[in-house]
């Protein structure tokens, strides 16, 4: 309990100063953009794998990239201790970066039928929530779970657990949401029916431009999505020689995202071959710097 309190007083207030207002309530000097721009930090995973970068110099990586905000990978985290937390933090602002999400990987199944399993992950998710709210974060990004008996069955019991989960993270005022990230998500209506089941006010999902089986239609997909987000996932592949993505209309992407309403941040995630990593996100912030710009 001394823990938990000490968290809530240091990471709570962290969170008050930082946290970016999402769609359903931008500050004025928001409302003068269209939307931000961050980078996932997934975007560099193989320099990180490679022992190229750590964590730590993802913040600068960000700026020099053109962005303006971060999302964080559970798995690239040294050390959860509260000195690193700061030391990370410190960073960030000296780059002129906001550190926005925490993405959420093996951790446990949510939808589970083990209820054994199913509570471990609810527990495991707690320490992100924390960590989250030392950083100032307004969310985590979690999974669904794998797939188990049926659509509904699986739904049920996924929705009991994020409900929890859900509650746990509003002593923060943080948000639990979920990307169409592999298993059930694929299916946009099903995650949709996710979170009207779910009912909590942060609850939401991170749509995720190309995180969809083969033969989706990616346009229809994200715009069931989006009355939901409070954070959108811009996918990127490769360019043309025009700065243009080759397997994604970005344009048209974001006049859904635009015509939903949304003004958060919009975070690059490259997973281009051709690329490199470095020059694949600068190349992904400079498409959506033109779009924001109305060029």
């Amino acid at each position: 309990m001394k823990r938990r309190c000490f968290i809530h007083t240091t990471g709570g207030a962290l969170f008050a100063a930082n946290a970016l207002p999402t769609a359903a309530g931008e500050s004025e000097a928001a409302m003068q953009e269209k939307f931000h721009i961050s980078v996932a930090a997934w975007s560099w995973h193989k320099m990180f794998f490679n022992g190229e970068i750590k964590q730590i110099d993802q913040p600068k990586l960000a700026r020099e990239a053109g962005a303006t905000g971060l999302e964080l990978v559970n798995a690239f985290f040294p050390s959860p201790q509260y000195s690193y937390l700061k030391k990370l933090m410190k960073t960030a602002e000296s780059e002129g970066i906001r550190i926005l999400l925490i993405m959420c990987d093996d951790e446990g199944d949510f939808s589970s039928p083990d209820f054994r399993e199913q509570r471990q992950a609810i527990v495991n998710h707690r320490k992100w929530i924390d960590i989250a709210a030392v950083l100032g974060c307004h969310s985590i990004r979690v999974n669904a779970g794998e797939k188990h008996i049926s659509p509904d069955e699986d739904m049920k019991t996924a929705a009991a657990s994020f409900y929890e989960l859900c509650q746990y993270a509003r002593q923060y005022g943080l948000n639990v949401i979920i990307e169409n990230h592999g298993q059930r998500t694929e299916d946009p209506k099903w995650l949709a029916k996710l979170i009207e089941t779910v009912a909590a006010p942060n609850f939401g999902t991170l749509p995720d431009f190309g995180n969809f089986p083969q033969g989706t239609d990616l346009y229809k997909a994200i715009e069931t999505l989006m009355p939901y987000a409070k954070a959108v996932s811009a996918k990127c592949y490769d360019f043309d020689e025009k700065g243009n993505e080759t397997k994604i209309d970005f344009s048209r992407m974001m006049d859904i995202v635009l015509k939903a309403g949304y003004q958060g941040f919009v975070g690059v995630e490259f997973e281009g071959d051709r690329m490199s990593e470095i020059e694949g996100t600068k190349a992904g912030v400079k498409l959506l710097q033109r779009i924001q710009a109305g060029s």
